[in-house]
């Protein structure tokens, strides 16, 4: 264990260096405030509270959190991108009322 910790502690370095914000744009408050206007409006849960759900799941770092409206059925979900110890990346779908994993998926891209 002692041998890899290096390599898992450079690869997280490098990971969350390359790392953007979700809300890189310029108007990251209004969307951070239209985010949590609409947690509150719908019952969701927070972004916060999606992220350790999310790492939970999958550990790692977090690269990007997002609200999406689901396209097939009603509600709402987050997607979460995140990398873990190897560097891959996984997507992490969460139904954003309930918090349950919809999804856990190895991004290939």
């Amino acid at each position: 264990m002692n041998k890899i910790l290096p390599y898992v502690l450079s690869s997280l370095l490098i990971a969350s260096s390359l790392l953007q914000p979700a809300w890189a744009d310029d108007d990251d408050e209004d969307d951070m405030q239209k985010m949590e206007q609409m947690v509150k409006a719908f019952g969701l849960i927070s972004q916060q509270e999606a992220q350790t759900k999310a790492l939970a799941a999958k550990p790692g770092v977090v690269k990007e959190i997002e609200l999406e409206r689901r396209k097939f059925r009603d509600g709402w979900d987050y997607e979460v991108e995140i990398f873990d110890a190897k560097g891959k990346e996984w997507e992490v779908t969460l139904d954003a009322k309930t918090g349950k994993v919809n999804s856990l998926n190895r991004d290939w891209f």
